[in-house]
């Protein structure tokens, strides 16, 4: 059962009702209540009322049916009925005329401005005029205007009530339309990280495979830290693939603690950030390729987005000075400043490297990460020195 209170759902359910069903109950009830003068009481001369006083009564009460439709046509078939009530003289007083009060109520809830205002003051004049008692044309007057006035309530109420849901309806289509951007935005991370842990991966894993065989021959105490490190980037990268996975099936938060899902799941280790760059470059050097590593300036609190896309661009950059450089060197250097972290990473390589597959977004990844979080990032040929240099500006918190 619903939570809403009884009256709420019981309108909610009286308003999914169809129209004409409505109306057509109303009409009967009115009816009743307009035959219940003749019906109930006879005629004191004796007899039966005049059949006149039958006929306006239900006919100013069966046109409701058609209330909505056309209310103005219906308020006028209805006054003009029942000004003709009083033509047969034998024929039951009328307390009041509830069909009447029913249709100004429904002209005054649905038709326009000015058919509305005009029907109210055609309908108070033709009742000062038709009506000899003034005590009479009073009273309905008064009721009239009331009709009048609940109708107006109503319509403001219905019109309220709807700019409430129309309120409604857009904000659940921005909240879906947002829901969609992150999940884009979302699925566009996932294929960056997807990209750069399967290119820096596989890239090293090449490197170090076409080394092997000139260093068993050459040095076989090496050979054994070539493969080595072949089966250590495998097992980093199917770790951080098998992380991302099992996210992107439950649902969950890449940045968790342990708590995996038992099986062979692997565990769900935070994301790797600025303090593992001295790990990742020494990495690197198995692959045939000298890395320094500096950092100067006081470190500064960053953004957990900010931490990942500062690895991940030095990740991506590594990895291309291994695939397409040909560079015996590469330099890391990271500067904080005040406001700012200033990732810098140069390489000593001709451009001539080894023929490895090219993903085709490694520097459009770079830049993408670095303006997702609200920085910026530069690549292209050094102008000191043969080689390459992205440079890439982070925000970080202030001092």
């Amino acid at each position: 059962m619903s939570d809403l209170p009884v009256v709420v759902v019981l309108r909610r359910r009286f308003r999914a009702l169809p129209h004409l069903l409505v109306d057509g109950v109303l009409a009967a009830v009115v009816t009743l209540v307009q035959l219940w003068p003749l019906i109930s009481r006879d005629d004191p001369q004796g007899g039966h009322w005049h059949w006149w006083g039958y006929t306006v009564a239900v006919g100013a009460s069966l046109p409701l049916v058609w209330r909505r439709r056309a209310p103005v046509t219906v308020l006028v078939l209805v006054l003009t009925l029942l000004s003709t009530y009083d033509l047969a003289d034998d024929v039951a007083r009328q307390p009041i005329w509830y069909g009447g009060l029913v249709a100004l109520y429904t002209v005054a809830a649905y038709a326009p401005p000015w058919h509305r205002v005009t029907m109210l003051v055609l309908t108070i004049v033709g009742g000062l005029v038709l009506v000899g008692s003034s005590e009479t044309a009073l009273r309905g007057i008064v009721l009239f205007a009331a009709a009048y006035a609940i109708g107006r309530a109503a319509a403001t109420s219905r019109a309220h009530a709807a700019a409430l849901e129309e309120r409604a309806a857009r904000l659940e289509r921005e909240r879906r339309m947002e829901a969609e951007r992150a999940a884009e935005r979302e699925r566009a991370r996932i294929a960056r990280d997807m990209h750069d842990i399967l290119s820096h991966a596989v890239s090293l894993m090449v490197v170090q495979a076409e080394a092997g065989p000139v260093v068993v021959r050459s040095d076989p105490a090496r050979a054994e830290a070539v493969f080595d490190a072949i089966a250590a980037a495998g097992r980093d990268a199917m770790t951080q693939l098998r992380r991302m996975l099992g996210v992107l099936r439950d649902g969950g938060d890449e940045t968790s603690g342990d708590g995996g899902d038992g099986g062979d799941a692997a565990p769900r280790v935070p994301q790797p950030t600025i303090a593992d760059l001295p790990v990742l470059a020494e990495g690197i050097a198995g692959a045939g390729l000298r890395v320094a590593f500096t950092e100067s300036g006081r470190p500064r609190p960053v953004a957990p987005d900010c931490a990942v896309a500062a690895y991940r661009i030095v990740q991506e950059s590594l990895t291309n000075i291994v695939k397409h450089s040909g560079a015996a060197r590469a330099d890391i250097r990271l500067t904080w400043e005040d406001d700012t972290l200033m990732i810098d990473i140069t390489d000593d390589g001709p451009g001539a490297g080894r023929a490895l597959p090219s993903g085709g977004r490694g520097l459009i990844g770079i830049r993408e990460r670095a303006a997702a979080c609200g920085g910026s990032a530069t690549a292209g040929p050094r102008d000191d020195a043969p080689g390459f240099r992205v440079t890439a500006l982070l925000p970080v918190a202030a001092s």
